[in-house]
């Protein structure tokens, strides 16, 4: 059991793969929460027209 520990302990290649996936996910968090920062800030476009007042004459 300790021989398997030990040679789990000395094997990066799932360390490495545990930091790219904390790293991924780290930005994936930063880019929603810039998003919706963002998004918060820009308003809705606003109408420029006036209303019409159309009248049918028949």
């Amino acid at each position: 059991m300790l021989r398997i520990l030990t040679r789990l302990a000395r094997n990066e290649r799932g360390a490495t793969t545990v930091e790219y996936t904390l790293i991924a996910s780290l930005i994936a968090v930063a880019a929603i929460v810039a998003m919706s920062h963002v998004g918060k800030q820009i308003e809705p476009p606003r109408s420029t027209a006036a209303p019409s007042s159309v009248s049918s004459s028949s």
